[in-house]
């Protein structure tokens, strides 16, 4: 394995920073622009892009971004390719190459994310472009007799996969397996399902000859479904998470960068904090999140130039209260002083 996917690994880590996951689809950031009434075309999509990735104050904690097909070949209005923008600022461009997770054939209810077909072309021509990590996202639903063992395989060896050929074209591979908070699931369903799914990833990973040093792991925490009847508080989120991946995370993995995963802003903030106050785990702990980083500042934004000043200060404030969780130094007072 080369030393440049170890030290980029490792920059995606780096203390007290994480990483914003800007990889919306365009179906799935119209539908968000629609809730605010923000119409969704090529420029708006890049307008709103190109205020977070230029959001003063907000590089200090970002060291990546996840762009997709569609931002990555845009530039910014000043005719600089939005790869570029990130690079010049220290930010490592990321982009999302998977094609979405389509329904698994024998497994009703349940997705196998596909797009390994020509996937190494299309890293090739990203790598060119100015990328330097990767991501696939597998999802894993939970119900009482999901998931099926059909569908953590096919999807830890469709990881593995992927996370192959990215390492071959000098990208590291970040490797998504999201077990869903979708449900009323307690968490110690999701314990379960959680270790199941790691120990299967990596073995896929191990198999397939993937340098561990040059990959990060995106994992969801052990969480309460969202209908569940009682959920599990911080505390018992950050320590169930923190075992689980001492479980079945080898220590040679560089960092673990959580997903919000549907959390809101401050409850992703929080766990991650817990997470973070507790000692041990050999690697570093830190956040790749697109709503819980996001959320706020579509809303300040609402795709009104005279508010691009208060959505990139609402964009910095996340990020810098994320980075201070990312240390285990994040207070809920500093929230209400923002506010």
């Amino acid at each position: 394995m080369s030393h440049d996917l170890e030290s980029v690994a490792a920059t995606l880590v780096a203390d007290g920073k994480g990483i914003l996951a800007a990889d919306e689809t365009v179906p799935t950031l119209t539908k968000r622009f629609d809730t605010l009434g923000i119409p969704s075309t090529e420029r708006s999509r890049r307008t709103y892009r190109e205020m977070l990735f230029t959001a003063p104050g907000a590089a200090e904690f970002i060291s990546g971004v996840i762009m997709q097909d569609e931002t990555i070949r845009q530039k910014s209005s000043d005719g600089t390719p939005l790869a570029e923008v990130l690079s010049k600022q220290d930010i490592l461009p990321g982009i999302k190459v998977d094609i979405g997770a389509k329904p698994l054939a024998g497994s009703p209810g349940e997705t196998v994310t596909e797009g390994l077909d020509g996937l190494r072309d299309r890293l090739s021509e990203y790598h060119g472009m100015g990328a330097r990590f990767a991501k696939w996202r597998a999802v894993i639903h939970i119900t009482d007799a999901l998931p099926s063992v059909v569908c953590v395989s096919a999807n830890a060896h469709a990881l593995a996969r992927y996370a192959a050929l990215c390492q071959d074209e000098g990208i590291v591979p970040i490797v998504e397996p999201e077990v869903l908070m979708d449900g009323d699931h307690d968490a110690d369903r999701c314990y379960a399902v959680t270790e199941w799914v790691l120990k299967t990833v990596f073995e896929q990973l191990y198999d397939q000859r993937v340098a561990l040093e040059g990959m990060v792991l995106k994992p969801n925490m052990v969480i309460s479904g969202k209908k569940a009847k009682q959920r599990a508080g911080v505390d018992e989120v950050a320590e169930k998470t923190v075992r689980v991946l001492k479980a079945r995370v080898p220590a040679a993995v560089p960092g673990i960068a959580f997903l919000s995963g549907g959390q809101s802003d401050e409850e992703a903030t929080a766990h991650l904090d817990a997470i973070n106050k507790i000692p041990g785990p050999p690697w570093r702990i830190t956040f790749s999140y697109g709503r819980a980083l996001q959320a706020a500042p579509q809303k300040a934004w609402s795709g009104k130039t005279e508010n691009v000043a208060a959505a990139q200060r609402a964009f910095a404030h996340r990020a810098r209260m994320n980075g201070l969780a990312a240390l285990g130094q994040w207070k809920a007072d500093l929230e209400k002083k923002a506010a």
